[in-house]
């Protein structure tokens, strides 16, 4: 997942977890307002062509898609449509979409969706209980075809057990907070999380440790560059 594809920037916090953005923090280094959205110059990137022909993005490609918004965004609603066109000109590639707001996706699917598009994986994000309580029972009742769970960042234990099982996720992803003010985030929910994927046989990964890291009663302050290293240290993914 090298190149993506961001058709819109800018979003609004809508929950916990986005209360330290990645987003709003590059901005603001930019003095940029993150809560200003705007559709991107490069649009219509997927569809644009290299000097010999193929695609910038090449065929077969898994595309990060939106990652500096939200594509269900309300503000994007006028743009939404031809975003999706994009996409199933582009079956040779997958796109790879991350979303807070699922509780939105009905109003926002194109007419011909049906089942779900299969060159789309949308996953959905919880941070903390009542989240997951929120859209978990949402999510899994979607038409989508590809579906995974993303738990960053991770703020609190979750118990994730009343919507693992029915074999309708792909994996669940978990990692920390990163960033000068992120908040911490703990070993024990971590394992919780992995023991719980494990008894439905659900693939799970860890992703990061985020900036801090509470192991054993102590707290680890991780650099930016060691906290997707470490979570891989750890060794905790599992493929059923």
């Amino acid at each position: 997942m090298k190149d993506g594809w961001n058709p819109w920037h800018g979003c609004h916090k809508i929950s916990p977890g986005c209360a330290h953005c990645y987003v709003y923090r590059m901005d603001a280094r930019h003095e940029k307002d993150s809560a200003v959205v705007t559709k991107n110059a490069d649009f219509d990137l997927p569809l644009r062509h290299r000097r010999d022909g193929t695609y910038r993005l090449p065929a077969g490609s898994v595309i990060p898609t939106c990652f500096t918004s939200d594509f269900f965004l309300e503000d994007a609603d006028p743009w939404r449509p031809d975003a999706w066109r994009i996409i199933r000109e582009r079956q040779d590639a997958h796109f790879f979409i991350i979303t807070k707001r699922i509780h939105r996706l009905p109003e926002c699917l194109p007419p011909d969706w049906g089942d779900g598009y299969e060159n789309v994986t949308i996953y959905c994000t919880v941070e903390n209980q009542d989240r997951a309580d929120f859209r978990l029972p949402l999510y899994a009742a979607a038409p989508i075809r590809h579906k995974g769970l993303i738990l960053e960042p991770l703020l609190e234990s979750i118990d994730l057990t009343p919507y693992l099982g029915g074999n309708w996720l792909t994996e669940v992803s978990v990692g920390g907070e990163s960033g000068n003010e992120a908040r911490p985030c703990h070993y024990d929910w971590v394992l919780s999380i992995r023991q719980q994927c494990m008894d439905a046989g659900v693939a799970f990964a860890f992703r990061q440790t985020g900036a801090r890291f509470v192991k054993d009663g102590k707290l680890y302050r991780i650099p930016r560059r060691l906290q997707h290293a470490q979570a891989r240290k750890a060794n905790l993914d599992y493929i059923p």
